[in-house]
């Protein structure tokens, strides 16, 4: 029996979804970030996640700053479909290259607008780059990673799963009394990723100092396993150099049928696209959003 309300009918994400929703993503070409069970459900009460299934066709409506979306995550479909979704939705939006090339034409004949969502793209990194940090453009990242050895000799990585989650929390714990609008992070989103650890297939590693737990990151396989998506990331800033060597640590963790790493949007936020940058992206996921002519 189907978890997930026939089309028009939209219920809110649950865990018991991921069976049926699953499928619809862990293939998609591109590798957006959001496209993922776990991008979608640990982020379903910010976002006001609800799901509907039309045959094959998989919608999710959700609102943000007052206004209402839905996204599509795979195939192709009629423009009436879409037209019914736009008459309670303000805006189509995370529509993939590989979404745009079955759809584009469709859509420009019925009257909507493409538009480019560069504060939305995903940074692409190659798994190489950042497990070698090798030549001149990666020189200052490769002294943080050397830092980090020199000033604590004695550390140690495990894997992110049940057994070291606690350590997990901890560092999470640390990481969100630095945070002047807690409210306004992924802490909450974090912290319920390592609680419902066992539910998602998730990857990760735990870093420690003498034993104790500084770091750690997790990521889940999109794109057919050819990419991982980076969801959370976090360090105890007391640790110099902890963030750089956990992000070094877990690119050499991976299997060479990974082949690019994706640590998500800036969301248009100026210091964390710098940041991002420095890393020396080779590529970006493109996404746009679609609304109506008016």
């Amino acid at each position: 029996m189907s978890t997930i309300p026939s089309y028009p009918e939209f219920a809110p994400l649950t865990l018991e979804m991921a069976r049926e929703i699953a499928p619809h993503l862990v293939s998609l070409p591109d590798g957006i970030s959001e496209y993922s069970f776990a991008g979608l459900y640990l982020f379903r009460h910010r976002y006001q996640y609800r799901a509907s299934i039309k045959d094959d066709f998989l919608v999710i409506s959700g609102v943000r700053d007052g206004l209402r979306f839905f996204i599509t995550p795979c195939c192709a479909t009629g423009m009436d479909t879409i037209g019914e979704l736009f008459k309670s939705h303000d805006y189509w939006k995370l529509i993939s290259p590989a979404f745009l090339a079955k759809n584009g034409e469709a859509m420009l004949k019925a009257g909507y607008e493409v538009q480019d969502d560069r504060d939305n793209y995903d940074y692409l990194y190659s798994r190489s780059d950042l497990a070698t940090l090798s030549g001149k453009k990666f020189h200052k990242k490769k002294n943080h990673v050397n830092g980090f050895e020199h000033a604590y000799p004695v550390f140690s990585l495990k894997p992110l799963d049940t057994s070291t989650r606690g350590d997990a929390l901890a560092i999470l714990d640390a990481w969100v009394t630095h945070e002047e609008h807690p409210e306004n992070t992924d802490y909450a989103a974090a912290k319920e990723a390592l609680e419902l650890i066992e539910h998602f297939t998730m990857t990760g590693q735990v870093l420690y100092v003498d034993d104790f737990p500084v770091a750690w990151t997790l990521a889940e396989p999109v794109s057919d396993g050819k990419m991982v998506a980076v969801h959370f990331e976090k360090a105890r800033v007391d640790f110099r150099g902890a963030y750089q060597y956990i992000n070094y640590a877990f690119a050499q963790s991976l299997p060479d049928t990974v082949q690019f790493i994706n640590r998500e949007q800036d969301l248009g936020d100026e210091g964390m696209r710098q940041a991002k940058m420095t890393y020396r992206p080779v590529g970006f996921v493109e996404k746009y959003k679609v609304i109506k002519k008016s």
